[in-house]
């Protein structure tokens, strides 16, 4: 690949190994994706029994990477600002988010209405949704690795970069970190059966605070509502 495109920024994966982070870079891969299984909507190890802990991955294949010139991507695992944030620490040079930004204008997927609630279609890359939808079905050697699910209308996405990158910040005054470049070395991983207080945790139905902006969306179209 390096010797057909030798001025192309190559980005190759998924991994979750050094060894196979050092084979892509030798391959001449200047970006690898390291992750298996850790999306909202994959569902590879159920399926094939094949994964690994993403922060584990993240550490182990940064180092890999790094040490040969090389870059990673963390795809996948992310919940809340502070799992961006731990990526970051664990190395990563990059942060890929899907289930994140589910659900926004700018997210791909139809808007429906369902009771009165507005959702928006999101489903995995290996799902049969996207291989019916790109591949022209699911080929007879393969199975379906994801789920299709429909997630609640959530409006723009500003507020929600806005808080990614506000937990951003304030993870690194607690680390020390100057640059976000610099939070994998000031950082110090500790291993707990518990992180977060459950008192106030019970889930609730997400709100539909939206709805004026879906009604002008589904009219309009997606972007609309901005």
């Amino acid at each position: 690949c390096r010797k057909r495109w030798p001025t192309t920024t190559i980005m190759a994966g998924n991994v979750v190994t050094k060894e196979m982070t050092e084979e892509l870079i030798f391959s001449g891969a200047d970006i690898v994706k390291v992750g298996i299984g850790p999306g909202s909507v994959c569902t590879t190890r159920k399926q094939t029994g094949v994964g690994y802990p993403q922060l584990s991955a993240v550490l182990e294949c940064a180092d890999a990477a790094h040490g040969l010139g090389g870059r990673i991507v963390s795809d996948g695992g992310c919940t809340c600002p502070g799992d961006v944030c731990k990526a970051f620490g664990a190395g990563a040079d990059f942060v890929m988010l899907g289930g994140m930004l589910a659900g926004h204008d700018e997210s791909a997927g139809e808007l429906i209405q369902e009771g009165g609630d507005y959702y928006k279609v999101f489903y995995g890359m290996s799902s049969d949704t996207a291989m019916k939808k790109h591949a022209g079905g699911v080929a007879e050697y393969r199975s379906s690795e994801g789920k299709t699910v429909k997630v609640p209308y959530r409006g723009p996405m500003d507020e929600t970069v806005r808080d990614i990158l506000g937990g951003m910040r304030s993870a690194c005054t607690y680390v020390g970190a100057a640059h976000l470049k610099e939070m994998s070395k000031r950082v110090t991983f500790v291993r707990v059966s518990q992180q977060l207080n459950p008192v106030f945790s019970e889930d609730k139905k997400v709100p539909q605070k939206f709805e004026p902006a879906a009604k002008r969306a589904k009219v309009d179209g997606p972007m609309a509502a901005q």
